[in-house]
């Protein structure tokens, strides 16, 4: 069973609000979901947002994608 949310033609199932929501982020491996997110904890208060930022990063895409996207990014920025 689906979910719909609003009324009439403005009604959307939870799956397609999930795919809009994707379309607006960055690619993976772009760097920049990280660096909005380091911001972002930089303005909570975090004393080391960037190592916050990795520690989140790992535990939502797990050690080894997480490694993997690192690498990407180091590559990219030693260009």
């Amino acid at each position: 069973m689906r979910k719909v949310l609003g009324i009439g033609s403005e009604a959307i199932s939870a799956s397609q609000r999930i795919e809009e929501r994707k379309k607006k982020e960055p690619p993976l491996g772009a760097g920049e979901r990280f660096a909005t997110l380091s911001k972002k904890l930089e303005k909570k208060g975090a004393t080391n947002p960037d190592a916050l930022a990795a520690w989140i990063g790992r535990k939502d895409l797990g050690k080894k994608r997480f490694q993997k996207l690192a690498a990407k990014g180091r590559k990219k920025a030693s260009k």
